[in-house]
């Protein structure tokens, strides 16, 4: 599954990448304009409507004797897409591992266990008010979205310049947060 998202966003693929990015872009656009519900039925009917022309193409062509006449998504209907026991116990417990240690975690910081990591919870939070006064949600998923397309594949092209500048960057940070902790009472 990771071999298949690093291969859409570093354009491995030119059209899988491109039909993927251009869908989520046109979907992600489509609910800036209108309702999900809008969106998901327009989405259904033209899924629906280009099934029901195939079959009904198929049964025409049974009926002039050029076909087999035989439903076009049989292969679809007899594929077995249900998990087994054993999958859905590792599912299972991947959900709960995750449910548990993020609930310990939103637990940890807000019952500050921690006094300096709430700090930067709540620095974190703060931002987002900010954030969120200036962007909504669906702008920001749009930006995410044409970052993620985006930013790899410039990563790759320019890597030895922005590792040395993401180095620099990292030093004058651990300065910063040297003297910050030095300056700090214990």
């Amino acid at each position: 599954m990771a071999n298949k998202v690093a291969d859409l966003v570093y354009w491995r693929d030119t059209r899988k990448s491109a039909c993927v990015f251009t869908s989520l872009m046109v979907a992600l656009l489509c609910l800036m304009h209108f309702s999900i519900i809008s969106v998901v039925s327009y989405l259904a009917l033209a899924a629906l409507s280009a099934t029901i022309a195939l079959r009904v193409y198929s049964k025409a062509l049974k009926a002039i004797h050029r076909g087999e006449g035989t439903n076009p998504f049989q292969a679809q209907l007899d594929a077995d897409f249900g998990l087994s026991k054993e999958q859905l116990e590792h599912l299972t417990e991947r959900v709960v591992f995750y449910v548990t240690s993020g609930t310990k975690s939103l637990q940890r910081l807000f019952l500050v266990e921690d006094l300096v990591e709430s700090l930067k919870f709540a620095l974190f939070f703060y931002i987002l008010t900010y954030v969120g006064a200036v962007f909504n949600g669906l702008t920001l998923l749009i930006l995410g979205v044409i970052s993620a397309f985006t930013f790899p594949l410039l990563y790759r092209q320019h890597q030895a310049q922005i590792d040395q500048y993401v180095g620099l960057v990292r030093s004058q940070l651990s300065n910063l947060r040297a003297k910050m902790l030095a300056k700090l009472p214990t």
